[in-house]
C-alpha cells in the first residue's frame, strides 16, 4: 500500500499496513500493561527453555508477550522452502478460501499453540482468521491467526509478519529474542483469511475500539 502523499519522510520502509490514522504502539501497549491470566499455566518461548509466558485476557482480546520465531510453513516460495528451512512444512493449520495452505511469505499471520490443558484458544473466541495486532518497538502490524504450533511453546509469526515489523525473517537465523506483543481480538474474523487488507481494515477498527474502552 502506498504511503499517503502528506506523510512525513521515514528513515525505514513502512510496513504494508501503515496508515497515518493507525493506533499507535504506545496506545496498544498501555491497554495490555497488566495481565489477568486466562491460561492454566505458562508457555516456553523455545524448546528447552523455562515456561515463563502466560496468555492474558481482557473482555475484548487475549494477548501474550514473548519472542518471535519465524514460521515459514505453507505454500513454498523463494524464501520459504525445504532448502532454506530445515523444519519446513507445506501445510498450515488453516487454509485460504480456495483450500490451499497459506503463504507465510506473503501473508502476515501469527501462530497459536495447539490446544492443551494449558490453554485452548478455541474457548476464548480465537480461530483461524481471527484478527491480530502485533507490536514490536514502536511498530504495529495487523494480521490473522494462520497456523498452530507446539502445545508448549508460544511466540511465532510468519515470514511476512516479521518482515513487515523490521525483524529478520530468515527461518534459520531470524526472529526477535523478546519484546514482541501479540494481541488477538476475540470473535473477530478477516474474510477471506488471505486478504491482508481486510485484516488491516478490521484490525484498525478493533484496535481503536480496544484503546477507547470498547
Amino acid at each position: 500500500m502506498a504511503l499517503p502523499a502528506a506523510a512525513a519522510p521515514q528513515t525505514r520502509a513502512e510496513p504494508a499496513a501503515w496508515r497515518a490514522t493507525s493506533v499507535s504502539a504506545a496506545e496498544l501497549l498501555a491497554e495490555v500493561r497488566d495481565c489477568a491470566p486466562v491460561s492454566q499455566g505458562r508457555y516456553r518461548k523455545d524448546h528447552g527453555s523455562s515456561a515463563t509466558v502466560p496468555v492474558c485476557g481482557t473482555h475484548d482480546a487475549v494477548f501474550w508477550k514473548a519472542d518471535m520465531d519465524i514460521d515459514c510453513d505453507g505454500r513454498p516460495g523463494r524464501h520459504c522452502n525445504v532448502l532454506n528451512d530445515p523444519y519446513f512444512s507445506a501445510a498450515t493449520a488453516f487454509a485460504q478460501s480456495d483450500g490451499r495452505p497459506l503463504s507465510s511469505e506473503d501473508l502476515p499471520f501469527v501462530v497459536v499453540p495447539a490446544p492443551s490443558a494449558v490453554w485452548d484458544y478455541r474457548a476464548h473466541g480465537v480461530r483461524g482468521g481471527s484478527v491480530v495486532a502485533v507490536v514490536y518497538q514502536d511498530w504495529v502490524q495487523y494480521g490473522v491467526v494462520g497456523d498452530t504450533g507446539p502445545a508448549d511453546v508460544i511466540g511465532e509469526a510468519s515470514y511476512a509478519m516479521a518482515e513487515a515489523l523490521g525483524i529478520n525473517p530468515d527461518p534459520r537465523s531470524g526472529g526477535a529474542p523478546s519484546g514482541v506483543t501479540y494481541i488477538v481480538f476475540k470473535d473477530s474474523r478477516a474474510t477471506p483469511i488471505e486478504d491482508h487488507r481486510a485484516a488491516v481494515t478490521e484490525g484498525e477498527r478493533l484496535a481503536r475500539q480496544f484503546v477507547n474502552g470498547g
